[in-house]
């Protein structure tokens, strides 16, 4: 079950975090996997470690915010079966005190970035006959999280562009789906706290992981266990949903 054999993937964001962890089990169900990140290291590194353990990985250096870009590198790479649109950024901050710089940030790479991705892949996935779009959304698209104005905002676009894809795609053989992770344990999680708590991370941790009801962050290897599931062809009925992955936030929070 959950085999990728002879498919081939791309996955933004790939060289650290969710994205990472999403490229490796890929990579280890047989997938031919393709990292784009903005941090051409971070993916070859990845790619490394992918290669070194037996798999399939080529790293690509690729702004998701720069439309020709992106083209360009899709392109380069050819008909493929999946893409997981993982490429994403935070931002701290309420309406009236968010930055106009820091919403057109956000909504640059999160929302702008899935649409020029969508916008190079579905050829390439209709030329191969179909295939798979899964979308990385969030907690923050369904509930109110205090201070991610823009954040909030992106996320609950790329829950709606998801259920749009897969009405417009149906026909085509594209199934796209959407995953909404609480807090995650990325090593954007332990930065934050490094740069906002100096000398309280270990405190602040704790504290944040106890918001999930079920006591503790989610690992990166969890969002990626769903996000295969999602991709494989056990879920060949599965289009046009969102799947929460969040220790129970959504629903037990209330």
């Amino acid at each position: 079950m959950f085999e990728l054999t002879g498919k081939k993937a791309v996955i933004t964001g790939g060289g650290s975090g969710i994205g990472k962890a999403i490229a490796m089990l890929f990579a280890q169900r047989g997938a031919d996997v393709h990292l784009l990140d903005i941090s051409e290291a971070a993916s070859a590194q990845v790619a490394r470690e992918i290669t070194e353990e037996g798999g399939r990985a080529t790293a690509h250096a690729c702004d998701v915010t720069r439309q020709a870009d992106v083209h360009a590198c899709l392109g380069a790479i050819g008909p493929l079966g999946i893409l997981v649109n993982n490429a994403g950024i935070a931002h701290v901050g309420k309406a009236d005190n968010t930055a106009e710089e820091d919403f057109d940030r956000v909504m640059s790479v999160n929302v702008k970035g899935a649409y020029n991705c969508l916008h190079a892949a579905i050829p390439l996935l209709k030329e191969n006959g179909g295939g798979v779009i899964l979308n990385m959304a969030s907690v923050a698209a369904w509930v109110a999280v205090p201070e991610r104005f823009a954040y909030s905002a992106a996320k609950g676009a790329l829950m709606a562009m998801t259920m749009s894809v897969a009405k417009d795609y149906l026909q085509d053989g594209i199934r796209c789906n959407s995953i909404s992770p609480g807090r995650v344990h990325t090593p954007f999680v332990d930065g934050f706290l490094a740069k906002n708590y100096p000398g309280q991370e270990a405190e602040m941790f704790e504290r944040l992981s106890k918001t999930q009801p079920i006591g503790r962050m989610a690992r990166p290897d969890e969002v990626a266990a769903l996000a295969l599931y999602l991709c494989s062809e056990e879920a060949s009925f599965i289009t046009g949903s969102d799947y929460p992955i969040d220790g129970g936030f959504i629903k037990l929070n209330a």
